[in-house]
């Protein structure tokens, strides 16, 4: 008889693998077509999906959050029309396409988000971030009666725009990295910075997971919220390979049903519950 303690090792051995055999998601297999962008519909490669809320108002006018996928790279142009632009220029590493995130907490509650088919170790994997032109040219200047220049008139605001990032599993919050898009609160201003180089973040603090969450602070705010445009940019999404996990995990599943009195699923909710 194959007892639980053999069937744990085989789910955990099925886990190991997800976290050591990534690949890389690129945004480089989206068609895009001639506007050079798309933020109209969930994008999904190797077993994850990323989150899109778009309405169609009529007339012409459209809303969207989530994430879109983009290869726009006006590092110049103001303003909300500009949208979809990487400020580094390009993509991470100089490729063409990258998906920009859209955190909109007031029509979209449920959030800017990635979805993963399974329970995920995120040791070892990560992404490249980096800013969008509209809200790194809107910190860099201000806009009147919307938004402030970053620094202030002095330079010496202590202003930030923040990205965190958390893990979710079961929609219970794992632990959260951050970084910085823009920080000015450095008391040598030359240090000040908007970031506009692509930017790796490690997720390996965010345990193990069926989700990820992306939420954004900055020090300028209004009676609505951020007044600083809450964008990123995001490339190089590395995941555990598809075909690795499911053959461990179909591997884990067969030593599952074969173990007596225990269920599959049950088997499952005791092992990640430790």
């Amino acid at each position: 008889m194959i007892r639980y303690n053999t069937c744990r090792a085989a789910l955990a051995a099925a886990l190991s693998v997800s976290a050591h055999a990534a690949t890389t998601i690129t945004y480089e297999d989206a068609n895009l077509g001639g506007q050079g962008y798309i933020n109209n519909t969930p994008y999904s490669a190797a077993g994850v999906t990323h989150s899109n809320s778009f309405t169609d108002w009529g007339g012409g006018v459209t809303s969207w959050s989530g994430f879109a996928v983009s290869n726009k790279t006006d590092t110049v142009t103001t303003g909300y029309g500009n949208q979809y632009s990487s400020y580094a220029g390009s993509g991470a590493g100089g490729s063409a396409n990258f998906a920009v995130g859209y955190v909109d907490a007031f029509f979209n509650p449920e959030g800017t988000r990635i979805s993963f088919m399974t329970a995920t170790s995120m040791t070892g994997l990560g992404a490249d971030f980096t800013n969008i032109t509209y809200p790194a040219l809107d910190m860099l200047n201000g806009t009147p009666g919307v938004s402030k220049k970053f620094g202030g008139d002095t330079g010496n605001d202590p202003d930030y725009l923040l990205l965190t990032i958390t893990g979710y599993f079961n929609n219970l919050a794992t632990a959260n990295t951050t970084i910085y898009l823009a920080d000015y609160r450095f008391a040598d201003n030359s240090q000040d910075y908007i970031l506009n180089t692509w930017t790796h973040v490690d997720f390996s603090a965010l345990g193990t997971v069926d989700e990820i969450r992306f939420t954004m602070s900055s020090s300028d705010n209004g009676m609505f919220g951020m007044n600083t445009p809450s964008y990123f940019a995001m490339d190089n999404l590395a995941v555990p390979e598809s075909s690795a996990l499911g053959l461990a995990a179909l591997g884990g599943l067969g030593l599952l049903r074969r173990s007596r009195g225990h269920r599959t699923n049950q088997a499952i909710v005791r092992y990640l519950s430790k």
